[in-house]
């Protein structure tokens, strides 16, 4: 007697959901098609199936617990023997199966609405914009439900019909013995339907080309490359499905004076002579305004100093980064009589006091 339980490897109280669940196993595993000349994965195959095709039927399976065969189940409407259960009921199961696997599904399912497509945009702003906020005012193309026929696709409003290639699946089925694969069908594209009369302005898309006007509200302490979602902003969806979304891209401008890393803003001033030997106060430029630096005395060229506080607020809100003063000794090109008279009195004052040092320092860097 033969034992379909132990044959699709279930318990006798198991659920019609893990009895297509082991099918599916079982049958992925011993395909022909998976097991080319072994006439033992072929055997296997039709046990399965036959095992399936009774356990499956709540009549079948009910007689066969009752008597343990399948035995006087001819005149019910399903054989006695593998030639009668042959492979019917595994075209409907792996049929299923392979839907799931294609992303077409068997029987009567239809492809699903498809949600809107997503859009990027692209938006340039200044570094003080991105610093400290801004609203900015777009225009994008997109494609929008068709006003003229309310996005039905249809010129007298009429509801679209079944398609006939598919039969209103959307998918068309190709079958080559015991292996068969869905495909969208070419003539309603998956939808499951045909608009008869298509509407003249948008063709029976449903769908027309519009520029849509939009705020984007910037937050302070943007930098490039960060990307703004507007939620639903962006094309609209097959068959009343939601819209997609809109990403907007962040391109912050290279600044002509400031220059910025993360947080921290750098700049760099130029300082005289004097001031950088005598020490001085400086105006520095900065995101706010103006701002006063102390420069101390026998400050060198290309000493930085901070400004606190004077830099770009973290995204989402916090603590400000600082500005980063870079100096530099401004050599003017020309010169007056009077000062090259001073300069050279203070030449001939400080002798070649830089050139000795110099010299020393290099003598101990190679002798040690």
């Amino acid at each position: 007697m033969k034992d379909y339980y132990n044959t699709l490897g279930v318990e006798r109280g198991a659920t019609p959901d893990e009895l297509k669940k082991a099918y599916r196993q079982m049958a992925l595993k011993y395909h022909p098609d998976r097991n080319s000349g072994d006439k033992g994965a072929e055997e296997k195959f039709k046990e399965i199936n036959e095992a399936y095709s009774c356990l499956s039927d709540a009549k079948k399976r009910a007689h066969y617990d009752r008597f343990g065969s399948m035995d006087g189940m001819s005149g019910m409407g399903g054989g006695a023997g593998a030639a009668d259960f042959g492979f019917g009921a595994f075209t409907d199961i792996f049929d299923d199966f392979l839907g799931d696997i294609f992303g077409g599904g068997g029987g009567q399912r239809r492809q699903r609405s498809m949600r809107g497509a997503d859009q990027r945009y692209d938006l340039e702003i200044t570094l003080m914009e991105a610093a400290f906020g801004t609203e900015k005012k777009i225009s994008i193309p997109r494609m929008e439900s068709c006003d003229k026929c309310s996005g039905s696709g249809s010129a007298s409003g009429r509801p679209p019909q079944t398609c006939q290639q598919c039969n209103g699946n959307g998918q068309v089925r190709f079958q080559q013995g015991f292996f068969a694969v869905s495909r969208t069908c070419p003539k309603c594209g998956g939808a499951g339907v045909v608009v008869t009369d298509p509407c003249g302005e948008c063709g029976g898309s449903g769908k027309v080309k519009k520029m849509r006007n939009l705020s984007v509200k910037v937050p302070p302490g943007i930098d490039t490359n960060t990307r703004l979602k507007m939620t639903s902003e962006g094309e609209s969806g097959e068959r009343g499905a939601p819209p997609g979304d809109l990403y907007i891209f962040i391109n912050v401008i290279e600044h002509p004076f400031f220059k910025r890393h993360e947080r921290d803003i750098y700049c760099e001033i130029p300082i005289s002579y004097p001031t950088a030997v005598l020490g001085g106060e400086l105006e520095v430029p900065t995101l706010k305004g103006v701002s006063k630096l102390k420069i101390p005395q026998a400050t060198q060229s290309g000493q930085q100093f901070k400004i606190r506080g004077e830099g770009v607020q973290r995204l989402g809100g916090g603590a400000r980064g600082d500005q980063i003063v870079r100096v530099y000794i401004d050599i003017p090109k020309k010169i007056t009589p009077r000062q090259r008279e001073i300069l050279e009195e203070y030449a001939s004052i400080s002798g070649d006091d830089v050139q000795k040092t110099f010299r020393e320092k290099l003598k101990e860097m190679f002798t040690g």
